[in-house]
């Protein structure tokens, strides 16, 4: 079997597996998986309303996949995508709020344009020490995401709000919802971030795929010593690839503060999950643009559909989980499922044949 069928099969065996496995564990504990998974999907794409809250999930996690996605294809695990997406989410509904009253059409573009400085710049502290110092950008990152945290909420209680939880919400000045979309969806949460995200599905493909720059991070991933030796600046390619993996990551967090919540409220040492989903539908995605917006539509709809699953099966929340982790895991274990692909039976040759080979040897 060629590579390519077997990097598509991947991820769906994994989707498979994954939920055969949540059935399996309903069946054990007592509960109706058939009951279960409709209502899931009834959660999920039951009606307009549904449809927009699921694409409104799936939006963050696009930006947050394809920033996974540039730095893994350069080489690089960025874990830090979740507090680049939080320094994306203060800097935009920061903006929003010190502008209350200008033009939309200065105060949005400038949100969105501070959300991607904020996460490109935050990530570029981890590509600054990798390209100079060949620090461990995983553990960077990892730290980078709890100095993230406790900054933005020591600046939500003291600078944004006197000692408040959150902080106000932006105007319509600033927001990414338009009237038309939310009636067209039933007065759902959907905006006008997805098809941000669509055109950014395409600029990264047509980046990573088209032009010498993504050429030279290709590169660098595979052989960084043998990219340098070639002539390529190494250390400008490893920078970059931080820089636009942290702008996409902000991007995601931008979805949540103009977006989705309209605001910004205390992480409470917690970072958001965004980030760690985005990993996930990378990966589910084969780190393709057009892959991570699928994975991103599914992750999106177990999310909106999983909070119908005990409301209407009488299903605990916590079964979408279990799905969505062991999805996780077997995409991340894509060398179990390429092992038994890559079993073909071989016809056995007659004494006439191995002899004949042989003599062709």
């Amino acid at each position: 079997m060629s590579r390519k069928w077997i990097n598509l099969l991947v991820p769906i065996i994994s989707i498979v597996v994954g939920f055969l496995a949540g059935a399996i564990i309903m069946l054990v504990f007592g509960f109706d998986p058939v009951a279960g998974y409709k209502a899931l999907y009834q959660g999920a794409v039951g009606d307009a309303y549904r449809i927009g809250e699921t694409l409104r999930a799936a939006t963050p996690l696009i930006f947050t996949g394809l920033g996974f996605a540039v730095a893994y294809t350069a080489g690089f695990f960025n874990i830090g995508l979740s507090g680049q997406a939080l320094c994306g989410w203060l800097a935009s509904v920061w903006i929003g709020l010190l502008l209350p009253d200008a033009s939309r059409w200065i105060v949005l573009p400038l949100a969105i344009i501070a959300g991607i400085a904020a996460g490109a710049l935050w990530a570029a502290i981890a590509g600054l020490l990798k390209a100079f110092f060949d620090a461990s950008e995983v553990i960077v990152t990892i730290m980078l995401n709890y100095v993230s945290v406790f900054v933005t909420d020591y600046l939500i209680r003291y600078v944004l709000t006197d000692r408040a939880d959150k902080t106000p919400a932006v105007g319509a000045n600033a927001t990414l919802r338009l009237g038309w979309l939310s009636e067209l969806t039933n007065n759902s949460r959907f905006h006008l971030g997805f098809f941000l995200a669509i055109i950014a599905i395409i600029a990264v493909y047509i980046f990573m795929t088209r032009t010498t720059l993504g050429f030279e991070l290709k590169t660098v991933g595979l052989n960084r010593h043998a990219a340098q030796y070639s002539g390529m600046n190494a250390k400008r390619n490893i920078i970059l690839a931080m820089v636009i993996s942290g702008g996409l990551a902000g991007l995601g967090g931008v979805m949540n503060g103009l977006g989705e919540f309209g605001n910004i409220f205390l992480m409470n040492g917690v970072a958001p999950a965004i980030g760690f989903d985005g990993m996930a539908v990378a990966l589910l995605g084969g780190n393709n643009p057009l892959g991570i917006l699928f994975a991103s539509i599914l992750f999106g709809g177990l999310k909106s559909g999983g909070t119908m699953i005990p409301l209407v099966a009488q299903v605990p929340t916590e079964i979408v989980s279990i799905v969505t982790a062991i999805i996780i895991f077997f995409v991340g274990s894509a060398y179990i499922i390429t092992y038994f692909l890559d079993r073909r039976k071989k016809p056995k040759l007659s004494n006439t044949e191995i002899i004949t080979q042989g003599g062709d040897d």
